[in-house]
């Protein structure tokens, strides 16, 4: 608590940053450290009491915020986004009783700076101290979130990601996908604040170029290439993204065959206003639907010959 409270130390600083969740905007730093101290039941000694959720919007994420909403509203759009990311957070869990931010113990606090530190490249290279404030807007949110749920009676680990063939076992430990909870963040981002996200700036790019298949990486090749051509889709490829980074094609092959095109043929559909963001559907879905009406089509016709 005494770190995370660094900035409202600052000798300069006029107003305060108080702490946050679902129940209100001007908690106290002791409110939350009795909280979160007294919510560990049946814990052992060496249990984690507590996590730390760190989110970290990036340049072009906050100058799109502060230019579409201004500084100090900015601030309350990015409480209301750390509340729907804690819903997910719950939700990954996978338990009975736990689906929303409401059935945590959670407290979320915005801090304004952030310093350069020794694992800093400019660090290493002589060019800033360990220390200074890194330039540019560095507005970010820090989360602490207690083991236990609101009840007091359900342990909640993000580091459990128990997936073993015992389902039984895994549900009553809960499991975690840190890579979904990820995504989700991002997700909820674009879909809250309306933002345009190119290909290369999501997360599932991200993560198939640093720990994807060949196949995958092949398949994303396909889907830069086809963002290259036209952003219209833009909304459309991210998706198709998101699907492959969870490895819903084994190949480009069959991504291609699932979506019944030919690779100039892949672009055609990209090009076309298809996907509506909003749709829950998967894009993946709704290209298998428009492939098998296709196949029925030419079935028929084929049935009319006869």
């Amino acid at each position: 608590m005494h770190y995370l409270e660094k900035e409202n130390r600052i000798k300069d600083k006029l107003e305060p940053e108080f702490w946050f969740n679902h129940n209100g905007n001007r908690i106290e730093s002791y409110e939350v450290r009795n909280a979160i101290d007294s919510n560990i039941a049946k814990l052992c000694k060496a249990d984690a009491k507590f996590f730390l959720v760190n989110i970290s919007p990036s340049q072009k994420e906050l100058k799109y915020l502060e230019e579409s909403y201004g500084n100090k509203e900015m601030k309350k759009q990015l409480k209301k986004y750390a509340e729907k990311v804690m819903d997910e957070y719950a939700r990954n869990f996978k338990r009975e009783g736990i689906s929303s931010a409401k059935d945590l113990m959670w407290f979320g606090k915005i801090e304004n700076y952030r310093y350069y530190s020794h694992k800093d490249k400019e660090v290493s290279n002589g060019e800033r101290k360990r220390g200074e404030r890194k330039e540019g807007n560095q507005m970010h949110i820090q989360i602490i979130v207690s083991r236990k749920d609101a009840s007091n009676r359900i342990k909640l680990s993000p580091m459990n990601n128990s997936r073993g063939k015992n389902q039984t076992h895994s549900k009553k430990l809960g499991q975690f996908n840190r890579v979904a909870f990820k995504q989700s963040g991002e997700t909820i981002f674009d879909k809250l604040f309306g933002f345009d996200r190119s290909l290369k700036e999501t997360f599932a790019h991200a993560n198939v170029q640093k720990n994807g298949s060949l196949a995958q990486k092949e398949q994303l090749d396909i889907l830069e290439f086809g963002a290259s051509q036209n952003n219209r889709s833009q909304a459309f490829i991210n998706q198709l993204a998101r699907e492959l980074s969870i490895g819903a094609f084994t190949s480009t092959s069959e991504m291609l065959e699932v979506l019944g095109k030919t690779v100039s043929g892949f672009i055609d559909l990209m090009m076309d206003p298809v996907y509506v963001p909003n749709n829950e559907t998967s894009p993946v879905e709704e290209a298998e639907k428009r492939r098998r009406r296709k196949k029925n089509q030419i079935e028929q016709s084929r049935g009319h010959g006869v």
